[in-house]
Parts: structure tokens; C-alpha cells; sequence
């Protein structure tokens, strides 16, 4: 597994965004993409992961890709692809990327489960004290796991965004609430009070093309057997 790049920004902030509780990372990530204005520079190569190609409104969607906000000069990682098993490759080749490119931080995107009836989306911090200003509030207790974990043990400038989710289906509002708090970490001048509607299209975008995905497999695991029996 590497990853390939088209052009390196020098000194650029990393945004990381891998499928976890609630997808909150995958539907944050998407959000900027379509609204900061970012361009395609470089991809995942790789062959421990299934071949999975995904289309959106007869557009194609690369699974797992590099992004770049000019006018902010942040780097966006997007993936809506399943990595578990695969997550400390995943690390080492981001942190390559984040050294070439002497990033200024790792910023990653998390989910996490909770049982809060409230209402309220909290969201953790670890890292940077500056984002409990922002409205997260720091972990004190927590077992992470994923590719956020991995660069946690392996990476010194990680600051992690932990949004408490209610599902392990897309989290929306959790995924806003994330977005609210970025805005003010790194000024990005996002209006994020409509959010929630443009989150839930998203959501239904991620959505489908993940239960396709999952489908696709299942046949293919099918198809499998078949074969064997």
C-alpha cells in the first residue's frame, strides 16, 4: 500500500477522515470536499483492500484519495472504504506523506459511542488544548482504535476530534458538530448553522454506497462458494 501524489503541498494542515462509529470522519471529510473548494491530488494504491469503485450521480468516486484546499492549504483525506485490518499500512504511509510534506498537524476525525440522551452532540479532544476553546471538552478516559489510534502511538503532531455518536449508522449531527468545532479551530469561515440539512444528504450519499458496497461483497463471497462446493 502507498500513496501516490500528483503534487505536495509544503506545510499544509492534515484532515483525516477513515470510516468509523457513525461515519461522523467519512461525512465531515465529505462535507469539505464539496465546500472548500478541493482539488484531487493524489490516491491510495493498493491490494490488500477489495476492489471496490463506487458511482455517484454518474460521476466516478475514488475510494480512498488526497485532497487539497488551496486557498486554506489544508490536505483532506477521504475514504469510504472499510480499512480494518490494514490500519497501521495506512498510518505509516500517512505519516510518510505528512513528513514530505512537513505538515503542520494531523487533525483526525472520530465517532465514538454513547448512551447521552440529551440531545446534545459532545465532542472530545486529544491534543491541542486550544480546541477545548472551540467547545470539545478533553478525554480522560478512552480506549481508540483505527487508523487515528495507529498515528496516535506513532505520529507526535496528532490532535483527535472525538464526536459522540448514537448508532453505527451515519451520524449526521454528530458530523456537524465536528465541521462547527474545525470552523473555529482553523477559521475556516464555513457557515455551518444549515449544516444539518446538507449533513443528511451527505449521510444518504455515504450511505448508499456503502450498502452497495456491502452487497457487492456478500455476492462475491457467494459467487465464492459456488465455486468451491
Amino acid at each position: 500500500m502507498k500513496i501516490v501524489l500528483k503534487k505536495t503541498p509544503k506545510n499544509p494542515i492534515i484532515i483525516e477522515g477513515f470510516p468509523s462509529f457513525g461515519l461522523v470522519g467519512t461525512i465531515a471529510t465529505e462535507f469539505f470536499l464539496e465546500h472548500l473548494k478541493a482539488e484531487l491530488i493524489g490516491e491510495f494504491h493498493y491490494d490488500e483492500l477489495s476492489p471496490i469503485a463506487a458511482i455517484h450521480k454518474s460521476k466516478l468516486v475514488n475510494p480512498m484519495a488526497v485532497w487539497h484546499v488551496p486557498s486554506r492549504n489544508i490536505v483532506i483525506l477521504h475514504t469510504i472504504l472499510n480499512v480494518k485490518g490494514f490500519e497501521w499500512e495506512i498510518a505509516e504511509e500517512v505519516i510518510k506523506m505528512a513528513d514530505k510534506m512537513k505538515a503542520k498537524e494531523i487533525i483526525g476525525l472520530e465517532g465514538v459511542a454513547t448512551d447521552d440522551t440529551s440531545g446534545d452532540v459532545k465532542v472530545y479532544y486529544y491534543g491541542n488544548p486550544k480546541l477545548e476553546k472551540c467547545g470539545a471538552m478533553p478525554v480522560k478516559e478512552s480506549i481508540i482504535m483505527g487508523v487515528s489510534a495507529a498515528l496516535m502511538l506513532r505520529y507526535k503532531k496528532l490532535n483527535c476530534l472525538f464526536a459522540a455518536a448514537h448508532s453505527q449508522l451515519p451520524d449526521s449531527k454528530a458530523s456537524a458538530k465536528l465541521i462547527e468545532i474545525l470552523d473555529k479551530y482553523l477559521g475556516l469561515d464555513v457557515d455551518y448553522h444549515p449544516l444539518l440539512k446538507q449533513a443528511e444528504e451527505f449521510e444518504n450519499k455515504i450511505k448508499g454506497i456503502l450498502q452497495q458496497s456491502t452487497k457487492t461483497l456478500r455476492e462475491a463471497d457467494k459467487k465464492t462458494m459456488s465455486y468451491l462446493g
